[in-house]
């Protein structure tokens, strides 16, 4: 059975969210980088671009940290 898109956003936002819960001891900065980092580890391309798109269309659930890390891997992935 395939996920329908919003049940795969809402499980990315999940993830994301769990991922900053993880770098919560961390100064805010800091775990932003470490879970844009962990993300761009370890996500597949697909799932990274699909959590920039949703970033992009208002990120509504992501909590503070995974937002501004799902940011930071946008900035990166922007070519330079």
């Amino acid at each position: 059975m395939k996920m329908s898109h919003k049940s795969t956003n809402d499980r990315l936002v999940y993830m994301a969210n769990q991922i900053a819960k993880f770098f919560a001891h961390e100064p805010a900065a800091q775990a932003a980088q470490s879970v844009e980092n962990h993300i761009r580890r370890f996500w597949e391309p697909k799932m990274r671009h699909a959590i920039i798109a949703y970033l992009e269309a208002g990120g509504q659930g992501l909590n503070e940290t995974a937002f501004d890390a799902i940011n930071l891997l946008r900035e990166h992935a922007q070519p330079a």
